[in-house]
């Protein structure tokens, strides 16, 4: 199994694409950007939930939308919750419930737990 990033802005036309590659989708802090995250916002809901991971892209692409920033203005794995919120937001989901299909998505891609 391999991962797809979705920082390019051709990611919408692409993600059939990916998806029947078998990739996962990795979604970052860019889904936090009201600007530039647009399209991403968009198809975020289309993804399967068992192809969807969240990651921080850290220590780059601080969410935007984050507050307080972080004193160091940094991106980091603490923010991880935030990104997943505006995530199931999104999509319209409970945010723990993507959280536990997250972690299974990332436990069974990388082999762990």
């Amino acid at each position: 199994m391999e991962v797809s990033y979705t920082v390019l802005p051709e990611i919408k036309p692409r993600s059939k694409l990916i998806l029947a590659l078998g990739l996962h989708i990795g979604i970052t802090g860019w889904v936090c950007d009201e600007r530039r995250g647009e399209a991403l916002q968009k198809l975020v809901p289309l993804i399967p939930s068992d192809r969807l991971l969240i990651e921080t892209d850290a220590p780059y692409l601080l969410p935007r939308d984050y507050r307080p920033k972080p004193k160091k203005g940094r991106n980091e794995p603490s923010l991880l919750p935030h990104i997943l919120d505006t995530v199931a937001l999104l999509r319209g989901d409970d945010p723990a419930v993507l959280a536990q299909q997250v972690s299974r998505n990332s436990q069974a891609l990388f082999k762990i737990g």
